[in-house]
């Protein structure tokens, strides 16, 4: 008699899906709730942060002091995200550590009403209260064993009384920041305002608290790519309104004077004599001239920059360390722009102590960018990456790793409205194991204190309210910080000479990104681990074909398939934490213990031990089912690549059509699966699994949840 029932139930929660978003069931979080979870996962982490001693760079890899590695499973807080009122920061904390959260990257500090005191006419004083609002959460944080990541210039807008010349001019100031000596000095003064504070709550100055792993200079800031973005021309006629502009002409003028002391020393004279205009000085290029450039003439500009981005990192570093007396972690920057290559300021960034880059599959800043078929994750707007492997964000972070240094992704994300974005989290998660990189931070918790969320809509970049991606940071967090998937049998090592990572700046943006090395298959990430052994060493050599389908890991527990449009599926299966990510309505796909049998088109779904044992042997288990979630009166435009209307919240959750198959669950005699709600709070009654030869079958789609915890009774 229940087969019938169940059919109707699939048959309803297919006709729901298909009639919109709007039918479908409210699914929320409730970030004050403070609730118990089964699938809490903080058994991860170690309590408190830094209870041993600072983390240090060792042999390629963050470790602790006894010399264990540390893989950081981070998020972002961005603005007033990290300055929540002191007594949210305690129910905060406790909720992100359930989710396996290991670290917390603190962004836009420096922007105008987080950190900086707002009632002055300069930026040059840090506001006490917000300041004692981050001390507890770094606190409260450490408390679970969560780390801390302050970053110190991202967002400053200057003020007439900071003494920045054309501050209104200037907007942040990317690309002058590392030039400019006044804004050289306003970094040091605000780095030295912040680190030398002492946190009330852990009685320790910032520059000597172990909680606090990793302290950024500057975000997606590089001169280079400035310059090959006609950033720095000087031909300003509008006061900057965006991240990305113009240098006023002041800096521009300041920056060739800079150029022409520079050249003598580095090039010949005779050359710099050919090159002269009318002026008597060497005329910095343009993007269109650069291109056009004979070598001799690019490579010293490129040079030139180059030696601006190497100085300032190594000085800036000096000074954290011997003036301010910082213990932790450094990092420069971030390659971010795979649309060209990034090597020479990987180059500089590898100075200190890791290197790290940032990813957004399909960034909603090209959705409605008539170029941005190629320029948004290589493909045309919410469209699947499982269907591009060779373009894919795994690819695009890969070329960034440098051997002998540990390498996270301090942002990373595919964005709402992306109807496929279920597919990130456990496919970077995996890979991420794969290539043995050592952190990641999903971009990002939320813009605002997450406590006061309750009325915000689904946002581009905010976790805080989409459940489906936070659910899937628990599972993520079994994948690579337990290391459920093993790290690649081989790491594949490709050296550059200087002269090539100069040519690499010229190379045809569409046919060589991300890898910008000719000869190099793309897929071979998705296999091997691969690193960067050198950037001013023996010329890259050639390389052995790789498959472009079927691209089964060397470790042989991930596949990915993808032959076409609407075929794209991953597959990863280790003895503890198994996924299957795709289309699997139509390509099906099975694990050593879980198969499924799905009517909704495209889904993520993973399945990991919540014990020490393997999934075949444990007592209990984490199900995530992903799919699409949209806000409530949300509409897209006829192409579905940009949204007509926003919508707004509650935020809701695509009813599932299908089956999961549970199988080798060792000597099992009853399984019940409890459903969660959006705070990981029991949903409703477990559900009794029915059993057939050995198989156990939950069916999906009542009550609507993407999360589940399995209890196998013996």
């Amino acid at each position: 008699m229940k087969k019938p029932v169940v059919a109707a139930l699939l048959v309803g929660a297919a006709a729901l899906a298909a009639r919109g978003a709007d039918a479908w069931p409210a699914y929320t979080v409730d970030w004050r709730a403070g609730v118990e979870s089964p699938a809490d996962v903080s058994f991860l982490l170690s309590a408190p942060a830094g209870k041993d001693g600072f983390i240090k760079a060792q042999d390629g890899h963050f470790v602790k002091p006894d010399g264990s590695r540390l893989r950081i499973w981070g998020i972002n807080a961005t603005g007033a995200a990290g300055l929540p009122a002191t007594n949210n920061a305690p129910v905060i904390a406790a909720a992100l550590a359930r989710r396996g959260i290991n670290c917390i990257r603190f962004h836009f500090l420096d922007k105008a009403g987080a950190l900086t005191a707002a009632n002055r006419d300069d930026t040059r004083a840090l506001d006490p209260a917000a300041l004692d609002r981050l001390d507890r959460f770094v606190f409260e944080l450490k408390q679970r064993g969560i780390y801390s990541d302050l970053n110190l210039n991202v967002y400053r807008s200057y003020k007439p009384g900071d003494g920045v010349r054309e501050s209104e001019w200037l907007g942040i100031g990317k690309g002058a920041t590392y030039f400019d000596e006044r804004l050289l000095e306003l970094q040091r003064e605000y780095a030295r305002n912040l680190l030398t504070h002492t946190n009330a709550y852990t009685g320790r100055a910032y520059r000597e608290e172990p909680a606090v792993a990793i302290v950024e200079f500057v975000n997606e800031n590089s001169l280079v790519e400035a310059w090959l973005a006609n950033r720095l021309v000087g031909n300003q006629t509008n006061k900057p309104n965006d991240t990305w502009h113009d240098i006023p002409p002041s800096y521009a003028a300041d920056l060739t004077k800079k150029f022409n002391a520079w050249l003598p020393t580095h090039v010949p004279a005779a050359k710099l004599a050919a090159w002269r205009g009318a002026s008597g000085h060497v005329p910095r290029m343009n993007k269109q001239q650069a291109l056009k450039a004979d070598a001799d003439r690019f490579d010293a500009e490129a040079n030139f920059y180059m030696a601006l981005e190497r100085d300032f990192f190594r000085t800036m570093a000096k000074f954290l360390r011997e003036d301010l007396g910082v213990k932790n972690l450094l990092v420069g920057d971030s390659d971010h722009n795979h649309g060209m290559s990034g090597y020479p300021h990987v180059a500089a960034l590898a100075q200190l102590d890791a290197v790290d880059g940032h990813i957004y599959w399909q960034h909603p800043r090209y959705l409605s960018d008539p170029r941005s078929k190629r320029r948004a994750g290589f493909s045309i707007p919410n469209t699947p990456m499982v269907d591009d492997p060779q373009h894919s964000s795994v690819v695009q972070l890969s070329r960034t790793a440098v051997a002998g240094k540990p390498y996270t992704i301090s942002e990373a994300n595919h964005p709402f409205p992306a109807e496929y974005a279920c597919e990130g989290v456990p496919i970077l998660a995996a890979y991420a194991a794969l290539q043995d990189w050592d952190g990641i931070f999903w971009y990002s918790l939320a813009h605002q204190d997450v406590t006061t969320m309750e009325k915000n809509a689904l946002a581009h970049f905010d976790f805080a309210k989409d459940a489906v991606k936070l659910n899937q940071i628990a599972a993520g967090a079994l994948m690579f910080l337990r290391g459920d998937v093993h790290t690649a049998k081989q790491t594949l090592a490709r050296s550059y000479s200087h002269e090539q990572v100069l040519a690499s700046l010229r190379m045809t943006y569409w046919k060589e990104q991300p890898y910008f090395t000719p000869g190099f298959p793309l897929t071979l990430p998705l296999i091997h681990g691969v690193r960067v052994s050198s950037f001013d060493g023996p010329p890259t050599g050639a390389f052995a074909a790789a498959p472009t389908n079927n691209l089964a890991s060397d470790t042989s527990e991930i596949v990915w398939r993808a032959s076409g449009k609407g075929t794209g599926l991953v597959v990863v299966d280790t003895p503890r934490s198994q996924a299957l990510i795709g289309f699997l309505a139509t390509q099906g796909g099975a694990t050593k213990n879980l198969r499924a049998e799905m009517r909704t088109p495209f889904t993520a779904i993973t399945l990991g031990a919540l014990d020490a044992k393997p999934i075949a042997s444990a007592g209990r288990l984490l199900v995530t089912v992903g799919s699409r979630m949209m806000n409530s009166g949300m509409t897209w435009n006829e192409n579905k690549t940009s949204l007509e209307n926003w919508g707004n919240a509650p935020a809701r959750l695509e009813p599932l059509a299908g089956k999961l198959i549970f199988q080798g669950l060792e000597k099992a005699s009853a399984v019940t699966a409890q459903p969660l709600d959006g705070d990981g709070a029991p949903l409703g009654a477990p559900i009794k699994l029915a059993r057939a030869n050995n198989t156990w079958t939950l069916d999906l789609g009542q009550p609507a949840t993407p999360w589940y915890v399995l209890t196998v009774q013996r």
